[in-house]
């Protein structure tokens, strides 16, 4: 009997490892996934560590997605093809005053009129978004090589 509850310890503790070993490799799998989302949703898709390691002329376009991910314009030009990254940050929240509180032209109209009394569609809502910082790369002819880039930071104006 008791080599039959040595055999069976033995067996629940295979198992437990097993089941960790499992669990460890899951979260292994799905955190970057998460991270990745989060960094999506949060805005801060522009890392300028990873701005400081592309070499004009060397940098590949590989590494341009690996560093950076889908670009959120990308434009064909001339002189070839320019990706466009945008890192996006949560707008201060306002103090609520009723008496203030106008509707936005986009809600109750499709049409408005702009400053130079010309008819156009309503702006779309910025949903409380300020611009961080953008990063326009272009690139050579062979549409692989990084010809130039541009990095650009914007501060808040306090």
């Amino acid at each position: 009997m008791t080599e039959k509850s040595a055999s069976r310890g033995q067996e629940a503790a295979k198992s437990s490892s097993l089941l960790q070993k499992r669990a460890i490799l899951c979260v292994l799998l799905v955190l970057p996934l998460v991270l990745g989302a989060w960094k999506s949703m949060t805005g801060r898709t522009i890392n300028p560590n990873y701005v400081e390691r592309i070499q004009d002329g060397k940098t590949k376009k590989q590494e341009i997605m690996l560093y950076f991910g889908d670009p959120q314009e990308i434009k064909r030009t001339a002189d070839g093809l320019v990706y466009v990254y945008k890192s996006f940050k949560d707008a201060p929240a306002m103090a609520y005053r009723p008496e203030d509180r106008k509707i936005n032209p986009q809600s109750d109209q499709l049409m408005v009129i702009d400053e130079n009394r010309q008819i156009k569609k309503a702006p779309l809502k910025t949903e409380g978004k300020i611009l961080r910082c953008t990063l326009t790369i272009h690139f050579k002819s062979d549409g692989d090589t990084v010809m130039s880039h541009e990095y650009k930071e914007f501060r808040d104006k306090d």
